[in-house]
């Protein structure tokens, strides 16, 4: 119970900030006013489509990331400043995910649109390093993790981690080329990270 206590309220606050932030973005979903001479309502809406995609891989992102975040505070029950900085850290990456969204939507099928997909995907492989740094500087040697946590729950992790910073790297590259591929390929990895951790 006491190793509990020692990470509450960092968890209480990211939870808080992680709830803003997934917020903000319904933001940049606008109902359509005084549609123009010949557009529909239906068509005002469908062009919005850039927006609603980029809406909900972003919800969808920064939920797993909540999960992922949760998960990893029932292994870490013990902090120090240097945890607190790590964690800072995420939660400044994560709050910042609205913009590059915002954008996406923005210049999706513009000009700039390979920039708007680079910056959005550059923000998940930062935060992807973020996190990885974090678990790995938590669990060195058991550092901050509990005292009933076994070896099998620490290597899953490391397993399910390893790759997010490479793969994300490579959406990052991707979106040069194929600014669709790149999205999906960042919604893929949201999907992945948010298959149940084995305990």
């Amino acid at each position: 119970m006491i190793e509990r206590n020692e990470t509450a309220r960092i968890e209480a606050f990211s939870d808080g900030v992680f709830a803003i932030a997934i917020t903000l973005l319904v933001l940049d979903l606008k109902v359509p006013r005084e549609l123009p001479a010949g557009t529909t309502l239906g068509k005002a809406l469908l062009a919005q489509w850039p927006v609603f995609a980029a809406y909900l891989t972003s919800f969808a992102t920064i939920g797993i990331m909540w999960m992922n975040h949760h998960y990893l505070f029932t292994v870490i029950r013990r902090s120090d400043h240097s945890l607190l900085i790590l964690n800072s850290l995420l939660l400044l990456m994560v709050t910042f995910i609205p913009f590059p969204t915002a954008l996406l939507a923005e210049y999706y099928g513009k000009d700039g649109e390979h920039l708007a997909a680079d910056i959005y995907a550059g923000s998940f492989f930062i935060i992807a390093i973020i996190f990885n740094v974090l678990w790995r500087y938590a669990s060195y040697r058991n550092r901050l993790l509990g005292h009933d946590i076994d070896s099998a729950t620490v290597e899953g992790i490391h397993k399910s981690f390893r790759f997010g910073p490479l793969l994300y790297l490579g959406a990052l590259i991707l979106a040069f080329l194929n600014v669709a591929a790149s999205v999906g390929l960042c919604f893929g990895l949201a999907a992945f990270f948010a298959l149940p951790k084995k305990k």
